[in-house]
């Protein structure tokens, strides 16, 4: 594809994100009174998840007919362009139901087995977090890098956790960072999490499963911010989801070596 098409695409997810934080904030300023479903296990989904994912969908399809759609509440689009949107229209859902500040619109566009766009935009606090691959990553009109020489006992390391993941993988992960002179953090979206590595606020992320919606923008914000991430193809995590584990590159191994013990199979 041309870097035009990506730019466009760019372009066009930045705006769209911003008028799908819009919305949404419409919501969340009435959020005792939302209808909310629950999915499964600490899984819910509120009317306004709903309708702002309907809203990013049709200025998607009104913009690039022929591209590829997936998101988390609604059926995927398939198209012919080689292009596909992963939306997550409110990551931290239970965070937005409660009237918590912490939740984002999540874009991502994929060409291929590669995220080429990332976008987390946080309209409570106007925070649009965003990244082209190859481009460098930025919050607003400023560009971010992840933490700089720093070790696990410099700051903290997001974790997450959802009905997907054991508990004894979640309490492992919290157990080697502590040992190694780490602190955990969570704030119940991982996609702000993700941002905040890209910032330079975490030092690293890690979550056992992670469906697509949720991190692959978030994968994107960390490359382009200078941070490691595990190689991954796009195509298999829209698929099946899978683990997520980024960092600064000082703590990326040794993040990455707490993450395979404690997130070995159970024993039976």
């Amino acid at each position: 594809m041309t870097q035009s098409q990506i730019d466009r695409r760019y372009d066009a997810a930045r705006e769209i994100a911003r008028k799908a934080g819009d919305e949404a904030l419409r919501y969340f300023r009435v959020f005792d009174t939302l209808d909310i479903d629950r999915k499964g296990h600490q899984d819910l989904v509120s009317e306004g998840d709903r309708n702002v994912e309907l809203l990013v969908r049709g200025l998607i399809e009104t913009a690039f007919p022929q591209d590829a759609i997936v998101g988390e509440e609604h059926a995927p689009k398939p198209g012919t362009s080689g292009f596909t949107w992963v939306i997550d229209p409110i990551d931290g859902t239970a965070n937005f139901v409660r009237g918590i500040p912490v939740w984002a619109v999540v874009i991502a566009v994929v060409e291929g087995a590669q995220t080429v766009i990332g976008v987390t935009h946080d309209p409570v606090h106007d925070e649009m977090s965003h990244a082209r691959r190859g481009g460098g990553a930025f919050v607003n009109d400023r560009r971010i890098h992840v933490a700089q020489n720093a070790s696990l006992s410099d700051g903290s390391v997001g974790v997450g956790f959802s009905g997907r993941t054991r508990g004894d993988e979640v309490l492992g992960l919290m157990r080697g960072l502590i040992e190694r002179g780490g602190v955990f953090y969570r704030n119940a979206s991982g996609a702000i999490s993700l941002a905040f590595v890209a910032q330079g606020k975490l030092l690293g992320y890690a979550e056992a499963h992670m469906n697509a919606w949720d991190c692959m923008a978030g994968q994107l914000l960390v490359h382009e911010a200078g941070g490691l991430t595990e190689d991954q193809d796009a195509r298999r995590m829209i698929a099946d989801g899978g683990r997520v584990i980024v960092g600064a590159p000082e703590i990326f191994a040794e993040l990455t070596e707490i993450c395979e013990r404690a997130f070995s199979p159970a024993l039976t």
